[in-house]
């Protein structure tokens, strides 16, 4: 049976903020942001309803019928094209992760700083999309969904000659992307006294039409 897939609209947010929220307390880079579990347990929901914003404003968020998970994708142009709110493009580099800080926690640099470097390492000059990111309810991973989810954009990319870029966050979803045909591109992005990010590209595949 396959996975029943809708697009996220404003009356989502709180599920989209709740569901990242649940699936990323745990995540390495989380854990970088707000190393104290109380900190994090406070302010991680902030973060993620500020990355839902961006999104549901500028990209698309894609959710499960049953809303067990979900992937926020944005389309990126080609250079100079026009401006990334998510602060990959030079543009608003100086304003978006700054932005984002302010509205979440002042005092927290790491805020700030890890949407400088993943804009630092994003690859420039050919439109793509970008999964920034995906979240699957704790309880239900492993089940295929976040595979679905990213298929299902994958298939598109595929028709339109689009490539696709992510940053995994860990050597598991490192593993998953490889599988759906990512390949490493440039250097491993090492946080200050942090994890690994890896970031990925996806060259599309040929597309058959049918017979």
């Amino acid at each position: 049976m396959g996975v029943a897939i809708r697009t996220a609209g404003a009356g989502d947010r709180e599920l989209i903020v709740r569901l990242l929220d649940e699936a990323f307390q745990d995540d390495p880079v989380s854990g970088w942001v707000f190393p104290g579990v109380e900190e994090r347990r406070a302010k991680h929901p902030g973060l993620m309803a500020a990355f839902t914003d961006i999104v549901l404003a500028a990209g698309r968020i894609d959710v499960t019928e049953d809303g067990s998970a979900c992937a926020l994708w944005l389309s990126m142009p080609a250079d100079g094209e026009h401006d990334d709110p998510a602060g990959h493009d030079g543009a608003t580099e100086d304003e978006g992760p700054a932005q984002v800080r302010e509205a979440v926690d002042p005092d927290n640099e790491r805020i700030e700083m890890i949407g400088r470097l993943t804009a630092a390492i994003h690859p420039t000059g050919r439109p793509h999309e970008y999964l920034w990111m995906i979240g699957v309810a704790p309880g239900r991973q492993g089940e295929g969904l976040g595979t679905a989810l990213i298929e299902a954009v994958l298939d598109r990319c595929d028709r339109e000659a689009l490539p696709a870029y992510l940053e995994a966050s860990s050597a598991r979803s490192r593993k998953l992307y490889e599988r759906l045909g990512f390949e490493p591109v440039g250097p491993v992005l090492d946080l200050p006294d942090g994890p690994a990010m890896w970031p990925m590209w996806r060259e599309p595949k040929p597309h058959r039409q049918p017979a």
